[in-house]
């Protein structure tokens, strides 16, 4: 029997590559992905604990999905609502408490067990005739890896395909709940990531993307013990690898930590060009002692020569990264040197956040907290400097001619959107035969967040045309 599955995906991608395995974990099972929660048989909410307030947001989707739930059980039909991810992992029990509407809880690592969750929470509906039974909770962090028990069969995600290999991390960063509710840092055997991407491009991927909560610091199990005798590979070398799969164009990789960033993963940026020109290297501050503070594992300095490597290999690298202001004890001397170091690097593109207190972490409990109305005009004064810096290098662009991976319609009559080399949304008129294509694009004229451009002729595209990619994700950095 059909049974509609609505999966509504908060968060980083690796939430995004989460959401697509939960849902063929299912299919078998005969769950089909929707639209829309109305009428679905099972909703899942995959959350993100990063940022402030992101447990009451999945509290007031709760709220709406119990309206849902009870309009359907009037209807003489069943919902079944789970809260999966990291919100889960930190909070289970109190969600239970709260939002007794739930009947399962899972954390990021339990996954694979959904089958097996699904039959524990219908065994409890049928011990409680009012329906009434308390809902399932399994955070504990298992033995084994997720990774051996999903299903080799997977939808198929797009042009533009995500595939994790590595999670968890051991960095501990004062102000992060990644190691809490990801656990340790887990890397996947090096022919297990091939598999999987070739079984993407298969299905019509013409660009990966690598994913970890701390992906440079992947050290995967060789194929075979002819590789080194069998040592681990690191990044670089699993990028080099993947970079011979026949009908694979590009390859990216995020998110990454300075403290990683080896010799061969820089190598890799100048000698591999289906390797793109854009690295999300987060700092978080320009000050060491915030950075000290943060454990952070780096100076600023070290980050500058990190940054000074890249581009010695690879000249026109687009840089992204992620700010915190606000940090615990951060005075004016400390942002001024963010200010600086942002100055003197150069963004294409960035992300930056006031300091929130995550319940559980050390810097919840540092002294002095920064008010709030600090906190926020220095926000606004590193994100006017921030967008300056990407204004600059998209206008830099126009009259360029970029090749760009055409993914999705646009949104007005016969435009469609794709990627540039260096990440930037691109938008076109151009015939929808093309989508799944790269075209050559003169570039005319450049936004804030994106270029419009015009194409240079279909001679110009390469490649079989691609499908369309994963619905319902709510992708935030």
């Amino acid at each position: 029997m059909v049974k509609k599955l609505f999966v509504k995906t908060y968060g980083c991608q690796m939430n995004v590559y989460d959401s697509a395995r939960m849902a063929d974990v299912l299919a078998p099972l005969g769950y089909v992905p929707v639209a829309s929660p109305r009428g679905a048989d099972m909703v899942i909410l995959n959350t993100c604990h990063i940022r402030e307030k992101a447990a009451e947001k999945v509290y007031s989707e709760l709220g709406r999905l119990r309206a849902l739930k009870e309009e359907r059980r009037r209807s003489g039909g069943r919902m079944m609502i789970a809260v999966a991810g990291c919100v889960a992992q930190a909070e289970g029990e109190e969600i239970l408490r709260r939002a007794p509407q739930v009947d399962l809880v899972f954390g990021p690592q339990t996954y694979h067990r959904l089958p097996e969750l699904i039959a524990r929470v219908e065994r409890s509906r049928s011990q409680e005739a009012s329906g009434g039974a308390p809902g399932v909770l399994d955070t504990d962090f298992p033995v084994e890896s997720k990774f051996d028990h999903l299903p080799e069969a997977a939808a198929p995600q797009g042009v533009r395909a995500y595939l994790s290999v590595q999670e968890g991390c051991d960095k501990f960063c004062t102000f992060c709940v990644v190691p809490y509710t990801r656990g340790a840092e887990h890397s996947r055997p090096a022919a297990d990531i091939v598999a999987e991407a070739e079984r993407l491009v298969g299905a019509g991927a013409r660009e990966i993307t690598l994913l970890g909560q701390n992906v440079n610091a992947y050290h995967g199990r060789a194929p075979s013990a002819r590789d080194a005798a069998g040592a681990a590979w690191g990044l670089g070398r699993l990028i080099r690898r993947l970079a011979g799969i026949g009908g694979l164009d590009r390859l990216r990789y995020t998110t990454s930590h300075p403290h990683d960033m080896d010799e061969e993963l820089i190598a890799a940026h100048g000698e591999e060009p289906k390797l793109m020109p854009y690295l999300h290297l987060p700092v978080q501050s320009g000050s060491d002692r915030i950075l000290e503070a943060m454990n952070r594992r780096h100076t600023a300095d070290d980050y500058r020569r990190t940054v000074e490597r890249l581009r010695r290999v690879r000249p026109d690298l687009a840089l992204s990264s992620d700010f915190i202001v606000g940090f615990p004890g951060e005075t004016e001397r400390d942002f001024a040197a963010t200010l600086r170091l942002v100055t003197e690097v150069g963004y294409a593109q960035a992300y930056s956040f006031k300091f929130s207190p995550r319940p559980g972490t050390p810097a919840a409990m540092l002294e002095p907290q920064v008010p709030d109305h600090i906190k926020a005009e220095r926000l606004a004064t590193l994100q006017a400097l921030l967008d300056a810096q990407q204004a600059a290098f998209n206008q830099a662009s126009v009259g360029r001619t970029l090749p760009v991976l055409l993914e999705a319609k646009g949104r007005k009559p016969g435009q469609l959107t794709g990627r540039s080399p260096a990440m930037q949304a691109v938008h076109l008129e151009a015939p929808e035969r093309l989508l799944g294509r790269i075209v050559e694009t003169r570039i005319l004229a450049a936004r804030p967040n994106s270029l419009s451009g015009r194409l240079l002729g279909p001679a110009a595209a390469c490649g079989p045309a691609g499908g369309q990619g994963l619905a319902n994700a709510e992708v935030r950095a």
